[in-house]
């Protein structure tokens, strides 16, 4: 039969599709985890830098370790570091912009254009920890959409928010951002800013599969268009994908992994990928893998002169 073998359907590659089976050793949980683990180490270790900074006097050199909030903060009282979403609110504003702040927003933008944009929401977003736990539940819980909303959304709450700033001359988002709130409670003590927190948990529990994070963050959007340039990506094997689907099941933006685009760019290549690693360690092919967009398109320039050999020369081979 077609598309089939007596061990079960065939991929496109002629390979029969197997579904992602945990490991049963806990070194093979490890493997699984790897990225997860290490996101909530730099989630948490953040945190603890912000916090000890605080609350307990953290300094090196008699300079403070990192004082400040994610929408500005400084390193060792030397390295400006400021939020280019709040930063560009605020020049909607027509506010003046120190140039510090300007310098601080400029050193994050770099980085993330590197990294990847949305690596922020994965990898550094305190609001990621919620979300991801929401997102457990339900799967636990089989908890099916209230309704559906689509993800273009997040960059109509992010123009509104900018409109809004240039209207009332206050940073918009800032004054409501959920982000914003739990990073101050869980710094600087506890508040009314858990309801918040707890508005995004439930919206996402019982509401909308990844919610927030998936279909309503401005701040998301904005880094969207900053990954579009990122230089660490999430590479593509066509010859060993069965189409198994197992990574769209997991992914919290499953639009990104669309398979004939991938297989064009040899990545994923939207901007809107926020670089967590999931996809990679629930492949059961290892089809995908984390590399650089330069190497990328140096492997696929490689094989694309390989299979435009002249008929001569493979006769002569």
């Amino acid at each position: 039969m077609s598309g089939e073998s007596r061990h079960g359907r065939l991929g496109p590659n002629g390979r029969p599709v197997r579904p992602f089976v945990m490991p049963s050793t806990f070194s093979g949980k490890l493997r699984v985890w790897r990225y997860i683990i290490f996101r909530r180490m730099v989630q948490l270790g953040v945190l603890l830098l912000f916090f000890g900074t605080v609350n307990w006097g953290w300094s090196i050199a008699e300079r403070p370790v990192l004082s400040g909030d994610l929408s500005g903060s400084e390193v060792l009282g030397l390295i400006p570091l400021a939020d280019p979403f709040a930063v560009l609110q605020i020049f909607f504003t027509r506010h003046v912009l120190q140039p510090q702040v300007l310098i601080g927003a400029g050193i994050i933008l770099a980085v993330y254009a590197f990294l990847g944009g949305r690596t922020w929401c994965a990898w550094m977003c305190p609001v990621n920890m919620v979300t991801d736990l929401a997102a457990w539940v339900r799967r636990r819980l089989g908890v099916r959409d209230a309704f559906s909303l689509g993800r273009h959304i997040r960059y109509t709450v992010l123009a509104l928010a900018l409109v809004l700033s240039a209207l009332t001359g206050v940073a918009a988002f800032e004054w409501i951002s959920p982000i914003s709130m739990f990073h101050r409670e869980l710094i600087f003590g506890i508040g009314l800013g858990w309801t918040a927190v707890l508005g995004v948990f439930l919206f996402d529990l019982f509401i909308i599969r990844n919610g927030w994070c998936g279909h309503l963050c401005p701040l998301g959007a904005f880094y969207a268009q900053v990954g579009r340039v990122a230089q660490v990506r999430v590479s593509f094997d066509k010859q060993t994908c069965t189409h198994c689907g197992e990574c769209a099941k997991l992914c919290p933006e499953p639009q990104v992994l669309n398979l004939h685009k991938a297989t064009e760019a040899g990545m994923v290549a939207s901007g809107e990928c926020t670089n967590c690693g999931r996809c990679i360690t629930i492949c059961p092919e290892d089809s995908l893998r984390f590399d650089w967009r330069w190497h990328i398109k140096a492997q696929g320039q490689s094989k694309s002169e390989d299979n435009q050999v002249q008929p001569s020369e493979r006769r002569a081979a």
